[in-house]
């Protein structure tokens, strides 16, 4: 995503990647709202329509908020009121075609094991001994990342207090007595789930008993058959693994994402729990947000501080994240106060109010970054919003900036677009001029006049 974003600004991007070829493990299972719109302001939401399910129920893990399942709320800030259910190596692969369209150069075999930095370059240092130089580096390389250790960057944070199954499989069982004892084993462990896939493949999310001493060993399928018939009673005839995984809940955070000319994007820069399946899109907001003001810095035109507000603006994001990650592990819980827990915040949820809160903080559609007081769209990302000219989300795809006259008095003026709205739906994308439709954020002073 960030190679993407840094390419409509012509900017020459390597992508370094250690895998020889793309995982198939899916551990992502989608795309919330927020994301939705970044592909559609990015012209790449045909592409995911054409191979994605749409859902408006729950979320990504297990129920919208700590395995709570409700319906999506009425009149939620959005012009895509709905999720992608899509399998994370296809999202990674219409990215990778994105990218190469766009001119970024993906080399794979090639781990980084060292970098040193300097007033005008990074050199980059890699497993085979050749050495690269750049002007900026962005660690994407996981919670484990090598970039961020090398920075020597603290990561704070809690480690694993419980682990997780996960992995896709074929069962024998009959795929209604596989529902009925999923049904049931979940009225105690909310955590448990086989979700049929198709072709009697499943996936399963099964919880283990004990946090792993070595996590970077995979798991194993009979490991999975033994907790299967611990939590279940049954192993259900599990078979044909297509791949194994685990997680754990820990929950960490880097506290820099930029040191001089090296950035952290993604789990480099936070890790936490799947819960709500926020994690992947996280990681793809942050690239959403970094792309444009690093590519004003190689460009020359950047602001004093506009880097700067790439940590500014996502690093709360990211502890708003964890700490909601956190909340829902506590939910999760298979003790008595969890189980009340739950039972209150279900009711609590059946509010509008309430249940509008919670989705737009899972789907990121409530973010706001910090501006300072001032009218209450400020900082907050623009909408999708019909225009004379067209939608605002097709006017974007080319990344620039974009101005919008509510007044009309620009319209005779060379090199703009503008272009004005009904006042019924002015309330949803008015804001003051300069709008950055790619960041949700503005720069400037906003006029009295109320024009946009």
């Amino acid at each position: 995503m960030l190679a993407c974003e840094l390419r409509l600004h012509g900017v020459h991007v390597v992508v370094l990647e250690k895998l020889t070829e793309p995982s198939e493990q899916s551990r992502g299972q989608g795309l919330h709202a927020r994301s939705v719109e970044m592909m559609d302001q990015r012209g790449l939401l045909d592409r995911l329509l054409a191979v994605s399910e749409k859902f408006q129920v729950g979320g990504l893990f297990g129920g919208l908020f700590g395995g709570i399942a409700k319906p999506w709320p009425e009149r939620l800030d959005t012009a895509h009121p709905y999720g992608l259910a899509t399998p994370q190596p296809v999202t990674e692969r219409l990215l990778n075609e994105r990218a190469l369209e766009s001119g970024a150069e993906i080399r794979r075999c090639c781990e980084v094991v060292g970098l040193n930095q300097d007033e005008d370059a990074v050199t980059v240092e890699l497993a085979d001994g050749t050495h690269l130089r750049s002007r900026y580096l962005v660690g994407c390389d996981g919670g484990r990342s090598t970039v961020r250790k090398r920075l020597g960057v603290g990561f704070p944070g809690e480690s694993a207090k419980v682990e997780t199954l996960l992995g896709e499989m074929e069962l024998t069982e009959d795929p209604a007595t596989v529902a009925a004892v999923v049904t049931e084993v979940r009225r105690t462990q909310p955590r448990f789930g086989a979700t049929p896939d198709g072709n009697g493949v499943y996936r399963l999310v099964v919880p283990a008993e004990e946090v792993a001493e070595d996590r970077t060993v995979p798991a194993t399928l009979e490991e999975f058959k033994q907790h299967l018939r611990t939590m279940a009673g049954t192993d259900f005839g599990a078979h044909s693994p297509r791949w194994l995984s685990r997680f754990g809940d820990a929950t960490r955070q880097s506290e820099r994402y930029r040191v001089g000319r090296v950035l952290l994007a993604g789990d480099a820069a936070h890790i936490h729990p799947p819960t709500g399946g926020q994690e992947l899109n996280l990681g793809v907001q942050d690239a959403f947000n970094l792309g444009w003001k690093l590519a004003a810095a190689v460009g020359g035109w950047a602001p004093e501080g506009l880097l700067d507000s790439y940590h500014a603006e996502r690093h709360p994001v990211g502890a708003r994240v964890l700490d909601n990650t956190r909340a829902q592990i506590a939910l999760l819980g298979t003790d008595p106060g969890a189980a009340a827990l739950r039972e209150l915040f279900s009711k609590l949820m059946d509010f509008e109010e309430v249940n509008r809160y919670v989705a737009e903080m899972i789907t990121a559609v409530g973010v706001r970054y910090d501006f300072g007081n001032g009218h209450e769209l400020l900082g907050r990302r623009m909408r999708d919003v019909k225009l004379k000219q067209g939608r605002l989300y097709e006017l974007v795809h080319g990344g620039r900036g974009l101005l919008l006259d509510q007044t009309g008095r620009l319209a005779s003026q060379a090199g703009r677009i503008v272009s004005t709205t009904s006042s019924t739906s002015a309330r949803n994308w008015t804001c003051p001029p300069c709008c950055c439709a790619r960041t949700a954020t503005w720069r400037g002073s906003a006029k009295t006049s109320g024009t946009s």
